[in-house]
């Protein structure tokens, strides 16, 4: 990458206002994306089973009143000691802003394989508290493509992201949404996985801001800097 030069502010301002027609333009493509994602097609889901903090939790419970739902696909498998580092720098961000999605008529959820003692452990030891269910005993992970058998991975059928790519492990991210009709009948309208993650991460944004960026190049993964927040310094 070229450095960047140091000009007068006439310039600078010159080539400020270059660069904002064309964020003005992905502004305008971004809201007709939206308006495209809004408008797909739904396909009916089952009520799921999953295990909360006090006992069963159906999918239609999680809604809590709302119409929509968002689940985060929480990377965190049965025998992990914790969850994943990279999901727990997007819960960071997710974690607070859930009581605003609330009063849009939106619930928000996470849910894990590991069980849910210890999703309730995690949970407290980050300080969080969003919703969190266990999907151990039921389908929900494999059925939206983000948890795979040991087999899956070696006969190369753990397809992720709808079939663009292999998966890495056992345990993948992604994000679904729901509505809820009001006869009751749960829509699955959408989910997005991999990149399509970036735009949920604040802090991914506000990194785009500066001048190093991201500053992940060279490194052995993009987000082998990320740490737990409680980790950083140790």
């Amino acid at each position: 990458m070229t450095k960047p030069r140091v000009v007068s502010r006439e310039e600078w301002i010159e080539a400020r206002k270059a660069h904002l027609e064309r964020e003005k333009a992905l502004d305008r493509e971004r809201d007709a994306l939206s308006q495209e994602r809004r408008s797909l097609p739904r396909v009916q889901v089952e009520d799921y089973q999953f295990h909360g903090p006090v006992g069963p939790v159906r999918l239609s419970e999680l809604f809590a009143g709302h119409s929509q739902l968002i689940v985060q696909h929480f990377m965190f498998g049965r025998d992990w000691e914790a969850g994943c580092p990279s999901c727990s720098f997007w819960a960071d961000g997710y974690d607070k802003i859930t009581v605003h999605l609330n009063h849009r008529d939106v619930a928000f959820a996470a849910v894990s394989s590991a069980p849910i003692a210890k999703l309730v452990a995690y949970r407290r030891r980050m300080g969080w508290v969003f919703p969190w269910v266990s999907a151990a005993g039921c389908s929900f992970n494999r059925d939206f493509g983000v948890t795979f058998s040991e087999s899956d991975l070696a006969d190369g059928t753990g397809v992720y992201n709808f079939g663009t790519t292999t998966a890495a492990g056992q345990e993948m991210p992604g994000t679904s949404v729901f509505v809820q009709e009001k006869k009751g009948r749960i829509l699955h309208t959408y989910s997005t996985y991999a990149r399509g993650l970036d735009r949920l991460n604040a802090a991914y944004h506000f990194l785009d801001m500066v001048p190093k960026g991201r500053d992940e190049e060279g490194l052995p993964w993009p987000q082998a800097w990320v740490r737990r927040h409680d980790e950083y310094g140790t």
